[in-house]
């Protein structure tokens, strides 16, 4: 089953990935992927993207989805459509830092990734 947050709130000074995230019943579905941004250093840029592998082991030449490069704290949304990707078993996060001035200081932003399947939040009105 696929886990809320692909990526829990972390304090990341480097590029990285985080863990694969089995997609269970998400499997072939429209998913809502949610950036939480809430710590930034100024003139740094951040770029997530998500990454789709049928036997956890090879991720492809190319993202699933990927965030706009973003410079602010913030939320942020975009949909994942896996329906005509229903080989895809596990996804994971990938994400790249850059900063463009201050030389020598490292990037570090806090951040998480969360996913749901689109409609979830959505309730039907009761008679």
């Amino acid at each position: 089953m696929l886990p809320n947050f692909l990526l829990p709130e972390s304090i990341a000074r480097a590029d990285g990935v985080g863990p694969e995230c089995a997609l269970g019943s998400k499997r072939g579905k429209l998913l809502v992927l949610t950036l939480g941004i809430t710590r930034i250093i100024e003139q740094e840029s951040l770029e997530v993207s998500v990454w789709g592998s049928v036997d956890g082991e090879n991720w492809g030449l190319r993202p699933l989805a990927t965030f706009p490069p973003k410079f602010y704290c913030g939320i942020y949304s975009i949909l994942l459509n896996l329906v005509s990707r229903p080989e895809i078993a596990y996804i994971r996060v990938q994400w790249r830092m850059s900063r463009w001035s201050k030389a020598g200081e490292t990037p570090m932003f806090g951040f998480y990734v969360y996913a749901e399947e689109s409609g979830s939040r959505v309730r039907t009105a009761v008679a």
